[in-house]
């Protein structure tokens, strides 16, 4: 399998990913007006900072919430980017949609139906471009980047991502094997990108992680367990209370949906968990994984892979943060933020053998068996 594609495919990845350019943010008296005559809603509009959408939280006031009880009578409105196509958008809401009537006890983030009974509400751009306005349900609370979790939480976390895929295994959609830049099976595509890091050991460390990925996962790729996957259970996009049974009271963004190895959606998370404890930067993704397996067990023969897809996303995130920070100014902040420990976070993980977390990740399904 060839690892040097043209430049113009590496391009074309951002492109259908809604990553290769930035776009005029949205004029919020425009979004007013299409809430109050699509979803009959008023309030005040409160911009978020995000990777890409233009994203407010429509403050209304409070009250009992819809769905899963854990909202507030205020909504999330998103405005998909110009690059991204309307059947990605779609993909993502049907994911939702089938989430909320296999396993409505989950605390998943409702769509809200226009006033017609509609998904969305299409716009056209000044260059005739299609945006696509959709309203969700606000979900109250911290994430759980904002927490310090122990590890009973955060098998909890992985626990409930585990449920979420469990539930979508029977999920297909006609635009689900779109191709997404943050999917790792197109990784080992994107070695260029390594150029854009500014520091030679980080660069040391990328080539490092490629290596490690051509080794394992590339020649592997096409027996892996597939299904559709959220993408992002991120810190960010989990919402927590300690208080709560379950820890987890909400799960948001489906932006990232797509049909791909399974193992790469618990991998997102761990890359996001490692070095959280310097001294052993591997104890909280461990800990996830014990969550996550009660619920979805990971085949014996792709277990050993998942270290390396975790080193993968966290390094794919590095990158890609180099690489958009120069080239949309005005997100840069948000970006940075969240890649901000990556390449310390990857040293740290890279020092612990493999096999080690293999067998740590073995020994505790057992300890629960």
């Amino acid at each position: 399998m060839s690892t040097s594609p043209s430049a113009s495919m590496v391009q074309q990845l951002f492109e259908e990913s809604g990553l290769a350019s930035s776009h005029e943010p949205i004029d919020t008296a425009l979004v007013d007006e299409l809430l109050a005559r699509h979803y009959r809603l008023s309030g005040d509009l409160e911009r978020l900072a995000t990777e890409k959408d233009d994203t407010f939280r429509l403050r209304i006031g409070t009250g009992t919430g819809t769905g899963t009880g854990t909202g507030t009578a205020d909504h999330l409105v998103k405005l998909s980017p110009p690059d991204e196509a309307v059947a990605v958008v779609a993909l993502q809401t049907a994911a939702m949609r089938h989430l909320e009537a296999e396993v409505p006890h989950l605390p998943i983030q409702r769509v809200k139906a226009t006033a017609d009974g509609g998904d969305n509400v299409p716009i056209e751009t000044k260059d005739g471009r299609i945006r696509v306005l959709r309203v969700f349900d606000f979900i109250e609370g911290a994430v759980l980047a904002r927490t310090n979790p122990d590890v009973q939480q955060l098998a909890e976390v992985g626990r409930m991502l585990g449920r979420v895929d469990l539930a979508l295994q029977t999920f297909r959609h006609p635009a689900d094997e779109r191709r997404l830049v943050w999917d790792l099976s197109h990784f080992h595509y994107l070695r260029e990108l390594v150029e854009y890091t500014p520091h030679a050991t980080y660069r040391r460390l990328a080539h490092e992680v490629f290596h490690l990925f051509d080794e394992a996962i590339v020649p592997r790729l096409g027996e892996l367990e597939t299904q559709v996957i959220h993408g992002d259970y991120s810190p960010y996009n989990v919402v927590v209370d300690p208080r709560a049974d379950g820890f987890v009271t909400g799960v948001i963004d489906f932006g990232d949906s797509v049909r791909s190895a399974l193992i790469f959606d618990p991998a997102v998370s761990l890359a996001n968990l490692l070095g959280r404890t310097p001294s052993d930067p591997w104890h909280d993704a461990c800990a996830f994984v014990r969550g996550y397996e009660q619920a979805r067990p990971i085949k014996d023969s792709e277990l050993p892979l998942l270290p390396v897809a975790a080193l993968a996303r966290l390094t794919l995130r590095a990158l890609i943060t180099n690489w958009r920070a120069d080239r949309v100014p005005e997100r840069r902040d948000y970006l940075l933020e969240h890649a901000k420990d990556d390449w310390v976070n990857v040293e740290r993980a890279m020092a612990v053998a493999k096999e080690e977390v293999v067998d740590r990740i073995l020994n505790a399904r057992h300890d629960h068996a």
